[in-house]
């Protein structure tokens, strides 16, 4: 009877150490022995205005799974090393909807963050990503200039760089209910709903509706740098002419 307690006691344990094991693996050993591609997540964060908590946003595209995150304890490290990068059980959440996912953690550190997914028996990683939450927090505002003189077709300009170390800018056009309606990227500091010829890189995946005159509809900008923070995030509802 004792040496029975004694081998369900020792089998707890390596069970117990296995999870551990599981829990705390580094991306490097995620990605041993399996296909991946480096730069195929399109993510970034910024800083919540209010909590000051790192808010990561990713695009998944149809078909992804098992989304995960990883992090690096600090930023002083190689962000090219992927055994630096640990995971960490965060839950996503829907953002414009379910269109991009987010997620969301305190953290008194700086770090370097990676998020992957599956698809087509491929592992796709982010770019690595600096959290700046403490140093450069995101500045939130409303500042866009909205000309409608094109009718359904509002054009939307902000300041140029304004932090300094801007590589890409992302708008986001969304409906009342935050429905996302189409979401682009450019280099210039002005997009025009649904004028794709500054566009250098489209999430959009369906043609975006005509805007309805009288109806809310929201602009969001987020201005990302080289390293992947968002230094600016611009929030607007206007209404369609």
């Amino acid at each position: 009877m004792g040496s029975k307690i004694k081998y369900v006691f020792i089998g707890l344990i390596i069970f117990s150490c296995s999870n551990t094991d599981d829990e705390i693996i580094t991306l490097a050993t995620y990605l041993n022995n399996n296909t991946f591609e480096t730069g195929a997540v399109i993510a970034c964060a910024a800083s919540d205005e209010i909590s000051n908590e790192i808010l990561t946003f990713y695009y998944s595209e149809e078909g992804a799974s098992n989304i995960r995150y990883y992090e690096t304890e600090t930023t002083q490290i190689d962000e090219s090393d992927f055994s630096n990068y640990t995971r960490k059980q965060l839950q996503s959440e829907p953002f414009f909807n379910g269109y991009l996912g987010k997620f969301t953690q305190s953290s008194s550190i700086e770090k370097w963050i990676i998020v992957t997914f599956e698809l087509n028996n491929e592992i796709k990683i982010s770019n690595p990503i600096r959290s700046k939450q403490i140093t450069k927090p995101t500045v939130w505002n409303d500042n866009v200039s909205i000309n409608q003189n094109d009718v359904g077709m509002p054009n939307f300009m902000w300041d140029n760089n304004p932090f300094g170390d801007n590589a890409i800018y992302f708008q986001v056009i969304s409906d009342a209910e935050n429905n996302l309606l189409s979401g682009t990227y450019t280099y210039e500091n002005h997009f025009q709903y649904y004028n794709t010829s500054n566009v250098v890189l489209n999430v959009t995946t369906q043609t975006p509706p005509i805007l309805i005159s009288g109806n809310n509809y929201n602009f969001t900008l987020m201005d990302v740098s080289e390293d992947n923070w968002v230094n600016w995030v611009i929030l607007k509802t206007f209404e369609a002419q």
